[in-house]
């Protein structure tokens, strides 16, 4: 990390208002961006994004700077996200521009869909999810976390999280094959 950053990030702990204020517009729209994708409208990102800093900026302390302040603020950005999700009970945010990246493994686990399937019924079956296979489908797809990094966010296992990628994985493609090849009486 830049010895100015560090700098910056110090001056805050310290309660800079101004140092805060310079943290904060380098890093919001950014911030913003992931809380978007993860709640439904304009006014709730910003809230996660206003309460994401606030518990940043007081939890300043506990950064070590063993990653950077980019990553560990988006790890907050996306607890409180989910957070904001598992109070209101609200539907994830579609999935807009995102492409779902395409897993090829040697264990036969891939994400290949019907070449009929578009990206709106990908968001609809993804909106249909079980929150717990939702959240793990959104951070492993879309924010390219990995399962360790999914087990630190969600407070689960490794384990948990590959299984509950599994899962989502198959009810995920059992939504879309039901959508595609639906009952035509």
């Amino acid at each position: 990390m830049k010895v100015v950053q560090l700098d910056l990030i110090e001056l805050c702990k310290q309660n800079n208002r101004k140092a805060q204020l310079k943290l904060y517009n380098q890093y919001c729209d950014g911030i913003y961006s992931i809380a978007k994708r993860f709640v439904n409208h304009t006014a709730e990102a910003e809230d996660v994004v206003q309460e994401s800093f606030i518990k940043a900026f007081s939890k300043l302390h506990q950064f070590k700077g063993d990653v950077t302040f980019g990553a560990w603020l988006k790890r907050i950005v996306i607890n409180k996200s989910i957070d904001y999700l598992k109070l209101k009970k609200q539907r994830l945010v579609e999935l807009e521009d995102v492409h779902l990246k395409v897993i090829d493994t040697n264990d036969n686990n891939n994400w290949l869909v019907d070449d009929a399937t578009t990206i709106d019924n990908i968001k609809e079956a993804i909106s249909q999810l079980p929150d717990k296979y939702k959240y793990v489908l959104m951070l492993f797809l879309i924010e390219g976390y990995d399962h360790e990094e999914i087990s630190q966010v969600l407070n689960i296992t490794q384990v948990a999280s590959r299984t509950q990628l599994s899962r989502g994985k198959l009810k995920l493609q059992e939504l879309l094959k039901h959508n595609n090849y639906g009952e035509r009486y």
